[in-house]
């Protein structure tokens, strides 16, 4: 049974990404599209080619993080992706250009795309000459687009690009029946899961919904759990041991209370109970040292300060002593006559009067002459306990050991395996020494956490959000539709993203569609072939099939004629909604009251929508 195995983690590092050299292929008769699946997890990036020398997948596989060094060098040292190594060294100098799933550091995902375009092979005196294919998010804000659109053509100097959602591409990938076609996407991510309805092959973005929780939630959840449930390897539970964890040790139970109860049994929690062994560390133990070595260690510790406090003392006892010998100074050339030094020098200590200077002389006098009694005290402090500290030669005392033999038998008495073999006076040190298992102090044993992290997307309430989770926001979304199209969106759910790839989420989708549909009816629940990459895959299909049409991408042209938000709808991009400013009416005194009301009505309209 799996209970019985121990599984180490691979703490893996990640490999630096290649230089690579594109193929001629990449470059005649025309450059091929470059396809970026800019995940807020994980970049991917490859050509769009029909010819069989180019590799028909993602050649860069990255997360989408940068670090940048502290200090003047800082530029230099700036990492990105792979080239991190390890990201648990680095936690607090992380940064990634996304909020949430949309990218608005545009600094930092200049960073990821030149680390791109420069393992790619493709960075050229600055000037990319690939039309791109870039993923962005449901219902992008234009804002978001605009700042991506210049980063593109201004920095970049591309000549078109084409933005399509991840998911939709998925789906546009994972198709099985003649395009177009409809159904319902159910796509969950590192950062937020999406509620897609898809009609004839167009998104109905206008009945999206989006619930702010994915994998990152997740783990942070686990990561609390853990560390409360072992407080004493609260730094060895990392987040990416987590996400370990998660994705190769977690699943969706189909029915998440009778799962629980199956847990409460003892053999079933350790048929299925997972043990994660962590690296042997020596300060988990606590010290080794004797009671006498610790007594000896505070000792020490308390001399040193003592020694320290001694001189602190001292050297404020200078510093008075001579601000003292100053003012006093001052003071004889007032009983002197020099009236004229006198003044002067009043004006030196910044002082108005001779009352000012004498009642400074006694608080000064005052302060001084407690100094020295401390330093007088903290003297014969030590001394009493260089006297105390000096070893004794013990007494022996016939009572005493007396009393410690009746210790020992009363302890005996309470040990009936071992009484009765071994003497009560020859062995006086009889206590047992519990039996520590090492091995076991570090592993941790994953239970109920195996479920209860992946559970948040269907229960939010889980973790304090006030959210909807995934068959709530599916039945709302499928009731703002007639009969006759609900039927139509769930003859094709369709699960992709990361959290697709815990085991038993198809199972639980339907589930939860059975609970939810009328009596008989019928639906069909798919898992894409490769949830993590069928995104870049989809991309890549749209690209070679649309490589030469005008549809779905924006030139310079249109960039610089329409602006940056602009976009060029196809089967798997968002729906582009220009912004159109309301035309003013000509204000005169005729027409102030009303034209006060329309602003008051288009107002609450904005508002509404």
């Amino acid at each position: 049974p799996a209970g019985g195995r121990v599984f180490a983690f691979r703490d893996a590092r990640w490999a630096p990404d290649p230089l690579l050299e594109p193929g001629p292929a990449v470059r005649t008769p025309q450059p091929v599209p470059l396809v970026i699946d800019n995940g807020s997890f994980q970049t991917r990036a490859g050509w769009a080619c029909a010819e069989p020398a180019v590799p028909a997948e993602p050649l860069l596989r990255f997360r989408s993080l940068a670090a940048r060094g502290r200090g003047a060098r800082a530029g230099a040292e700036t990492q990105v992706g792979n080239d991190l190594g390890s990201p648990e060294p680095l936690r607090w100098l992380l940064r990634s250009p996304f909020d949430r799933n949309v990218p608005v550091q545009l600094e930092l995902q200049e960073l990821l795309l030149d680390h791109v375009f420069q393992r790619l092979g493709v960075a050229s005196q600055g000037c990319v000459d690939h039309p791109i294919v870039l993923t962005e998010a449901v219902c992008n804000p234009l804002y978001s687009r605009q700042m991506m659109s210049e980063l593109l053509f201004e920095c970049y100097q591309v000549p078109k690009v084409s933005y399509g959602v991840d998911s939709l591409y998925s789906f546009y990938h994972n198709r099985r029946q003649n395009w177009p076609c409809s159904g319902l996407i159910i796509s969950s991510g590192y950062q937020c899961t999406h509620i897609l309805p898809v009609l004839e092959g167009r998104l109905d973005a206008k009945n999206c919904k989006r619930i702010n929780l994915g994998g990152c939630q997740a783990a942070v959840y686990l990561q609390r759990l853990l560390q409360l449930k072992y407080p004493g390897h609260f730094a060895a539970i990392t987040l990416s041991r987590m996400e370990e964890i998660l994705h190769e040790h977690s699943y969706i139970a189909e029915d998440y209370i009778e799962e629980l109860q199956k847990w409460r049994s003892p053999e079933y929690y350790e048929n299925n109970m997972h043990k994660m062994q962590l690296p042997f560390s020596n300060k988990l133990l606590g010290s080794t040292l004797t009671s006498e070595e610790k007594q000896e260690r505070r000792q020490q510790q308390l001399r040193r300060l003592q020694e320290l406090n001694a001189r602190r003392r001292e050297e404020k006892l200078q510093l008075d002593q001579e601000r003292l010998d100053r003012l006093l100074y001052v003071q004889e050339l007032l009983e002197d006559g020099q009236m004229d030094q006198f003044h002067k020098a009043l004006v030196e200590l910044n002082m108005d009067s001779a009352e000012e200077l004498q009642s400074y002389i006694n608080k000064l006098s005052l302060a001084v002459e407690q100094t020295k009694q401390k330093i007088l005290q903290a003297e014969v402090n030590i001394e009493v306990d260089v006297v105390d500290s000096k070893p004794e030669t013990p007494d022996l005392d016939p009572l005493g050991s007396e009393q410690s033999l009746e210790d020992v038998e009363s302890i005996n008495e309470f040990e009936p395996l071992f009484a009765e073999e071994q003497p009560e006076v020859e062995k006086p040190v009889a206590a047992v020494q519990p039996v520590f298992n090492l091995a076991e102090y570090h592993q941790l044993f994953l239970g109920t956490e195996r479920i209860r992290a992946p559970e948040i997307v269907f229960q939010p309430s889980l973790i304090g959000e006030d959210q909807a989770g995934i068959a709530e926001t599916m039945q709302y979304v499928l009731e703002r539709y007639p009969k006759e199209q609900q039927a139509v969106l769930v003859q094709n759910v369709f699960l992709t993203g990361g959290n697709a790839m815990y085991p038993g989420l198809k199972a639980r989708v339907q589930k939860e569609l059975l609970e939810m549909r009328p009596f008989q009816s019928s639906f069909q629940v798919h898992l894409a072939s490769s949830p993590v990459l069928d995104a870049w895959y989809g991309a890549r299909d749209w690209a070679v099939e649309y490589m030469n049409r005008e549809e779905g991408w924006i030139t310079r042209k249109d960039y610089e004629e329409k602006g940056g938000e602009y976009l060029k709808e196809h089967c798997a991009s968002n729906v582009y909604v220009p912004i159109r400013l309301p035309k003013q009416a000509p204000r005169t005194t005729e027409t102030l009251a009303p034209s006060r009301t329309l602003a008051t009505s288009t107002g609450s309209a904005c508002d509404q929508a």
